[in-house]
């Protein structure tokens, strides 16, 4: 007999099922961090701010990290549209919002995870390739030859993606992150983690979110205006580490 406690594990596999199905590449990602500051009476261009952001990055010249400007919505989908400032590595997003609040302005910096989740579409994509590919390869080569050339091909780009996230490759594990479809097999099911992407990624998240707020600061100071931290959320794993423990109850005498 079913029990209730059935129900959500078939929801949850159904779900699962779904988001193989029909899933794509979630931009918002899995919420790591999260703080905000303001200052009362402060207007600033968000522009200005992310520009000076990107400058401080720059300087530092820290590897494998892309900015770019992406809007989110305020609201529903048809509400406005509120821009933001992306650093992005490997997987690893650092989300910058700087806009007005009524009279309060506001700096706020979300660290995400966006995972690399192969989906059928990506599947179906690679096995057309190769279906396509053999094609082109029956007419020179014959039905027997040709399949023989699509295993070894197979088999070869294997090996090439298990090796390629070593130090002595690392053009080629840049060049398979930027190709569609074959990164996110790549990062899924070959690349493996090592101590140094380990560490770097340690340091990317903990220095890019100092750098947004040390520029916050030095803007609205530069105008007398002292930030004033609103919240501090803690990592969602660490979560009930933080919820307020229930009173203790006496011993009977």
């Amino acid at each position: 007999m079913a029990t209730p406690d059935d129900k959500p594990k078939k929801s949850e596999w159904i779900r699962c099922i779904l988001e193989f199905i029909f899933g794509f590449e979630n931009k918002r990602g899995q919420l790591m961090d999260h703080w905000i500051v303001s200052a009362d009476n402060f207007s600033l261009a968000p522009g200005e701010f992310y520009t000076a952001v990107e400058k401080q990055l720059q300087a530092r010249e820290f590897p494998s990290v892309v900015a770019s400007r992406l809007e989110f919505a305020e609201g529903g989908l048809m509400s406005d549209q509120r821009l933001y400032l992306r650093f992005m590595r490997e997987r690893l997003a650092v989300d910058v919002c700087a806009a007005p609040f009524g009279t309060v302005y506001f700096f706020s910096c979300r660290t995400t995870y966006i995972p690399a989740l192969v989906r059928l579409w990506h599947i179906l994509a690679a096995g057309a390739f190769l279906f396509a590919f053999t094609i082109l390869l029956i007419k020179p080569l014959g039905l027997i030859l040709a399949m023989v050339a699509i295993v070894t091909l197979i088999f070869a780009l294997t090996g090439v993606m298990r090796n390629a996230g070593t130090s002595a490759f690392a053009d080629l594990d840049a060049l398979l992150l930027k190709i569609p479809v074959v990164a996110t097999i790549y990062e899924d099911w070959f690349r493996v983690d090592t101590f140094y992407r380990d560490d770097s990624r340690t340091l990317y998240l903990k220095l890019v979110p100092g750098i947004v707020q040390a520029v916050a600061d030095d803007l609205t100071a530069a105008k007398g205006v002292k930030l004033v931290r609103q919240h501090q959320f803690p990592p969602p794993l660490l979560h009930e580490l933080f919820l307020p423990m229930p009173p203790r109850k006496e011993d009977p005498k």
